[in-house]
């Protein structure tokens, strides 16, 4: 056993843990509530490697907090809450869980759609509460997905799979992100338009992008006048990619159907939050990539980066590779 020691700061399971455990030590933050930032950056002074979560916030301070740091692992595709910029200047290469989750945050993402067109929840909620309506025309009445458009921002692979379980319903795909995908326009008969006309023509928005200080609040109360009135968005992205205090105006006001969220701004969001309290929202823990399989995958990935780092190699899922320039 080497003296190099790893902080995990969840249980990532049995089977990525030890197979870490051949290379490092490992601490493994056990508690229901994941740390904070103060408990992190307390941990870090003699570790080596850190496997850190999404919403651990991995800031220029923390890093700076542990000098022997050799790599930085992290349970997600995106890595906004590091700072990747400061750990590319101290030689740290930033691990991350590219591919895996692709098809299984589009297959929650679609599962979102779908129970907000049908109203599949808010129906739910109700025969649990005692109140089954009799039949009528247009008792829980929807809208229907089979033959609608979707307009998909930020075509990379979550949107592309998105896409392709769109055209499965017969959806007519339309998408925005920053480079044209002609290979997708082929094959999907996908359509690439400007922001704005995409928000305009869409009856289902999608949104796939990171969080960046150019996609910060991306949709906002002037998207929300743009959209049709019988328009439902979908975010499986980041919170913060939309203007919340724009979405519950938009929702209250009928200026828009209804959403699917499995992400806000905060995370947690907090109790008292407007959202939670309409009828036409459905709201996710940030589930997205939530399968066993799926989960399983990301964790060996992870230790996998760690592994690697610690024997001198480039870790497979870099996030930052211009460090071993």
């Amino acid at each position: 056993m080497t003296n190099y020691r790893t902080l995990i700061t969840r249980d990532i399971g049995e089977k990525a843990i030890a197979s870490i455990q051949k290379i490092s030590e490992v601490d493994v933050w056990l508690e229901s509530t994941p740390p904070s930032a103060e408990q992190i950056k307390q941990s870090l002074k003699d570790v080596d490697a850190l496997v850190c979560m999404l919403t651990d916030p991995i800031s220029r301070e923390i890093i700076e907090s542990a000098p022997k740091l050799k790599v930085i692992s992290q349970m997600a595709v995106g890595t906004d809450n590091i700072d990747v910029a400061f750990a590319t200047q101290k030689k740290i290469p930033v691990g991350h869980t590219p591919d895996v989750l692709s098809n299984t945050t589009a297959d929650f993402a679609f599962a979102l759609l779908l129970a907000v067109a049908r109203r599949v929840v808010e129906s739910h909620n109700a025969v649990h509460q005692g109140n089954w309506q009799p039949w009528g025309p247009y008792v829980w009445s929807g809208h229907d997905v089979t033959g609608s458009t979707i307009g998909i921002i930020g075509m990379g692979r979550i949107g592309q799979a998105m896409a392709r379980r769109a055209a499965g319903f017969d959806m007519k795909i339309l998408y925005h992100s920053r480079t044209r995908k002609p290979e997708i326009e082929n094959k999907l008969d996908a359509e690439f338009l400007s922001l704005d006309a995409l928000l305009e023509r869409s009856d289902f928005i999608s949104l796939h992008t990171f969080l960046s200080e150019d996609t910060h609040h991306l949709i906002n109360k002037k998207s929300f006048q743009l959209m049709k009135e019988n328009a439902i968005l979908i975010n499986t992205a980041r919170g913060a990619v939309v203007d919340q205090k724009a979405l519950i105006d938009a929702l209250q006001s009928g200026k828009i159907a209804g959403a699917g969220l499995d992400v806000s701004d905060p995370e947690p969001i907090h109790p008292t939050d407007p959202l939670l309290n309409l009828p036409n929202v459905v709201i996710t823990p940030h589930i997205g990539s939530a399968s066993i399989q799926t989960r399983k995958r990301m964790a060996m990935m992870m230790a996998e980066n760690v592994t690697a780092a610690l024997s001198g190699k480039e870790i497979p899922y870099c996030a930052n590779p211009q460090v071993y320039s």
